[in-house]
């Protein structure tokens, strides 16, 4: 099927973007690497009268080291996060989460801001995000964070204002330690029935500090506080890191759906939240 008729904007910078959005307002929509909005489009589930190409906006793409962090431009494709020297070396979690996102054709058009603007509840991004307390830059004129802990309201919403978007990624370069996301795909999609992002400060054997998201099982990703505690302070065993996955969905109602029951949703977030940690744990002696 082909899209309903739209009108065609390729700007050049933030400030022609925005002025574009405060002119059309809710008739328009943004593209960026396009992997959600065009099948939508072609579907008519989506039928914006004005699309706005994100694709020459120079300012809105790249990776760079700055303070203590990565700050990735709404643009940065997923592909180029994979393979990112920077990123590698710096915050492995974000290289092996892109990795693990569609196929090769998805990493190399979809876009890391396109994809959290989204907010699919089965997307990989918002769990490494959260696990890194990472922060999400926006603007609509006058620019402003968003903690990713505060950036997913509820399925397909975020805390973007009305002619606000997404200009970058913060996220806080983690001290040395382990690190792992897990996931069991959707086969034909290749978004998440489950996804676990991992990130552990480990000395000596023992869990100095935890953090544990899961996308895919709510109607948003969250943090695991209850697994959290359970590891910090402790050694990282297997019966340590077993009582943890359990807790894993503690106070989430699982979501149910064709592709999973609430109950087996649960148990697969449990079974691979125990082998995030085990897999984050061995990372360290690597």
């Amino acid at each position: 099927m082909y899209p309903a008729n739209f009108e065609y904007h390729d700007p050049a910078t933030v400030n022609d973007v925005l002025s574009l959005l405060q002119r059309h307002g809710d008739n328009a929509k943004l593209l960026a690497g396009g992997q959600s909005l065009i099948p939508l489009m072609k579907l008519r589930l989506a039928s914006p009268a004005v699309v706005i190409d994100l694709g020459k906006v120079r300012e809105l793409n790249g990776i760079r080291e700055e303070g203590g962090a990565l700050v990735i431009g709404a643009t940065t494709t997923h592909h180029a996060i994979e393979s990112s020297p920077l990123v590698k070396a710096k915050i492995p979690l974000l290289a092996e989460t892109a990795a693990a996102i569609g196929d090769v054709q998805v990493r190399n058009r979809g876009t890391i801001g396109g994809s959290l603007a989204h907010a699919d509840p089965a997307a990989d991004w918002p769990a490494a995000l959260l696990a890194l307390d990472a922060e999400i830059q926006v603007t609509a004129g006058t620019p402003r964070v968003i903690p990713a802990a505060t950036f997913f309201v509820d399925l397909m919403t975020t805390a973007l204002e009305p002619g606000e978007i997404v200009t970058g990624i913060r996220v806080p370069i983690p001290a040395k330690g382990g690190h792992a996301y897990a996931k069991v795909r959707q086969p034909a999609s290749g978004f998440a029935l489950v996804g676990v992002a991992v990130q552990l400060g480990i000395e000596s054997g023992v869990c100095r500090s935890a953090a544990i998201a899961v996308t895919g099982v709510a109607s948003t990703a969250f943090r695991a506080k209850a697994a959290e505690r359970l590891l910090e302070g402790r050694a990282l065993d297997e019966p340590s890191i077993s009582a943890a996955a359990e807790r894993v969905t503690d106070g989430v109602d699982a979501l149910a759906d064709l592709h999973a029951s609430s109950e087996f949703r649960a148990h697969l977030a449990r079974v691979h939240t125990r082998r995030a940690i085990a897999t984050a744990v061995r990372s360290v002696r690597l």
